[in-house]
């Protein structure tokens, strides 16, 4: 009876599964932490069954660096620890444009996950999902627009965004790998008849 009870108020404390909020909190040395998911797993044993909660954190200086973590324990103040120690130590630069936006559109996969990220006009703002928009805030970017194609899970959405974001790249860094300047890498921006015709009246 009292491990019905303590189950029940266990999972009282979870609430939906894979439906939680995403929860932001100050993770101290200019870093913003946001917990994106967490959720009661069971193991099996002779006596019955032993609880554990996973957490997946997501941790950014919302200045272009952005980590991912997580983590698994008893309780869910050190799940949270340690996937927010994991993610402080596996955090990415992103190059941005003017600070707000991405360089350029870009697609990342993982697994069964699939997402779309495209650069935006300032003011559009973050148009994305939960988990992706999570990692949005936390990298600092204003203007994005991304779309998720494939599974709906947490895990999978984090890691494929991480995924696309890896592949992006700065006009400065592409010149430098091939050698150019950064003006030859930039294409020029193609006049259609019909404004030549609007800009000689």
């Amino acid at each position: 009876m009292a491990r019905e009870a303590r189950e029940g108020g266990d999972r009282g404390r979870r609430g939906d599964r894979g439906r939680d909020p995403v929860r932001e909190r100050d993770g101290g040395d200019d870093l913003v932490d946001k917990l994106v998911t967490i959720n009661r797993v069971a193991k099996v044993v002779k006596g019955g069954r032993r609880f554990a909660f996973a957490a997946l954190v997501v941790v950014g200086d919302q200045k272009g660096r952005v980590g991912y973590g997580a983590g698994k324990a008893r309780e869910v103040p050190e799940a949270i620890r340690k996937a927010t120690d994991r993610a402080k130590r596996a955090m990415i630069r992103v190059p941005m444009k003017e600070g707000r936006t991405l360089h350029h559109d870009s697609y990342g996969h993982f697994g069964a996950g699939k997402v779309i990220l495209r650069t935006a006009a300032a003011g559009t703002g973050i148009i994305a999902g939960g988990p992706m928009r999570a990692v949005f805030e936390s990298l600092g970017i204003g203007d994005v627009v991304a779309k998720s194609l494939g599974s709906r899970n947490p895990h999978n959405m984090v890691k494929a965004t991480f995924a696309a974001l890896q592949g992006a790249a700065s006009p400065r860094s592409v010149a430098n790998r091939r050698g150019k300047k950064v003006n030859d890498i930039l294409a020029k921006r193609e006049v259609s008849p019909v404004q030549e015709v609007v800009a000689d009246v």
